[in-house]
């Protein structure tokens, strides 16, 4: 089922978030740049299926000379690897200035930048694009953890194990009557 409104995009400068999260930057730091990105990539997938964001989180090739590359994660989220040269920053500007005509045909409700860059700050908002710093974006997807916790948790709670608990009271005389004999 789709929804009535237009989806919202959701782009993820993946180095500058790794760099200012102190979490990832740990987890960079003591086990390895793939470990942080893989880290990185799973809070998007459950922030992006909470929010129904389109998000694409883009990493620079980092001097090594590799082509391009986009891996799918889930439905909603996608990593980009930009060819050598190309920095995120750059990938993530050129793709706001061809959003923003999605946007101004109503295709797209939005186009978000998360990032902690000022000088892209400043670009994205020239090309339409809201913009979110590494920190609002930590604090949103924690909130929204936090959110669907406590909402699993509501849906979670019964009146105990047995079947007997979670059928009419009714059923539950008849069981009765059925364990003692009677008809």
């Amino acid at each position: 089922m789709s929804s009535p409104f237009p989806p919202a995009v959701l782009l993820v400068d993946g180095y500058n978030i790794i760099g200012a999260w102190s979490c990832l930057k740990k987890t960079c730091e003591n086990v390895g740049l793939e470990a942080a990105r893989n880290e990185l990539l799973e809070a998007l997938v459950s922030y992006s299926a909470f929010t129904g964001y389109q998000t694409q989180a883009v990493f620079d090739a980092h001097f090594q000379r590799n082509c391009s590359n986009e891996e799918v994660v889930t439905k909603l989220v996608t990593a980009f690897y930009t060819d050598f040269g190309q920095t995120a920053d750059t990938y993530i500007e050129k793709l706001c200035a061809s959003l923003r005509h999605k946007v101004a045909q109503r295709l797209l409700s939005r186009v978000v930048v998360a990032t902690s860059d000022r000088a892209q700050q400043l670009t994205v908002q020239g090309y339409g694009a809201e913009w979110i710093s590494a920190q609002q974006l930590c604090c949103e997807i924690d909130t929204t953890v936090c959110r669907v916790r406590q909402k699993y948790k509501s849906r979670k709670k019964t009146n105990g194990r047995l079947l007997a608990n979670s059928i009419d009271a009714k059923s539950r005389q008849r069981l009765a009557e059925l364990r003692m004999g009677l008809k």
